[in-house]
C-alpha cells in the first residue's frame, strides 16, 4: 500500500513539473500595424532616395542604381512578410492594420511580379466588396496587370520609362476621352490632377489620343 501511494505521489509531482516547464500554447496576437510600418519604411525609403537621384542625374545614373538595388533586396523580404499576412488572415480589417496598412500591402504587391499580383487580385476584389479596401487600390492593381500583359490600361495609374526618349510617359490608356468618367465613377481624382500630384506630369489629351492610336495600330500587327 505504501509503495502504491509513493508511486502515485511521484506521478503527480512529475505531471505538475511537466505542466510548469512546458511552453504556453497561448500566443499573443501579432502587432500587424508595427510589422507593416516597418515594411513601409524599408520599401519606400530607398524608392524616395532613388527618385530624388533620378530627378537630379537621370534614370540611368549609377547613384540611382545603388538605391534601386537596396529597394530590390528589401522588397524580396517584404514580399515574404506580406504573403504570410494575407495567407494567414485573408485581407485584414483596418482595425488590425491601421490607416496605412492597405497602402503598405498594396504597394508591396504592386512592386512584385505579374504572377503574384494576379494571384491576390481575387482577394483584393473581395476586400473591396467587404469594404476593407478602397476601389482605388484595386484599379491601380488592374492597370499594372494590364500594362504587364501589354494591354491598354483603364484608369491611367501607370507610368513607364521610355529609353528611346529618356523620359517617363503614361502607358497608353483605353479611350482617353472618357478616362475621367471612369475615374470619377469610382471616386478617383481626374487624370490631370492625379498625374500632376503623383508624377509631376502634365496630361495632354491630344498627345495621349495619338499614343493610344499608335499603340493599337502596333498591336494589330502582332
Amino acid at each position: 500500500m505504501l509503495r502504491f501511494t509513493t508511486l502515485c505521489l511521484f506521478i503527480t509531482l512529475l505531471s505538475c513539473k511537466d505542466k510548469t516547464n512546458s511552453p504556453s500554447t497561448h500566443k499573443e496576437p501579432e502587432n500587424l500595424i508595427a510589422i507593416l510600418d516597418t515594411i513601409w519604411q524599408s520599401e519606400q525609403t530607398p524608392i524616395r532616395l532613388r527618385d530624388s537621384i533620378i530627378a537630379l542625374y537621370g534614370a540611368e545614373s549609377e547613384k540611382a542604381e545603388v538605391y534601386q538595388q537596396e529597394y530590390r533586396k528589401n522588397h524580396s523580404i517584404n514580399m515574404v512578410k506580406v504573403k504570410r499576412i494575407l495567407d494567414t488572415y485573408g485581407w485584414p480589417d483596418s482595425t488590425l492594420i491601421g490607416d496605412n496598412g492597405n497602402w503598405t500591402i498594396c504597394n508591396v504587391l504592386q512592386h512584385d511580379n505579374l504572377k503574384t499580383r494576379e494571384h491576390y487580385l481575387p482577394m483584393m476584389k473581395q476586400a473591396v466588396l467587404d469594404k476593407k479596401l478602397e476601389p482605388r487600390f484595386l484599379v491601380r492593381a488592374q492597370d499594372r496587370i494590364a500594362t504587364d500583359k501589354g494591354e491598354l490600361q483603364i484608369y491611367g495609374g501607370q507610368m513607364k520609362y521610355y529609353p528611346d526618349t529618356k523620359s517617363f510617359n503614361l502607358w497608353p490608356v483605353y479611350d482617353p476621352k472618357n478616362i475621367d468618367k471612369r475615374r470619377t465613377a469610382i471616386g478617383l481624382d481626374s487624370i490631370a490632377i492625379f498625374l500632376k500630384a503623383r508624377f509631376n506630369f502634365e496630361w495632354n489629351l491630344e498627345e495621349q489620343l495619338k499614343r493610344t492610336a499608335a499603340f493599337k495600330k502596333l498591336k494589330a500587327k502582332d
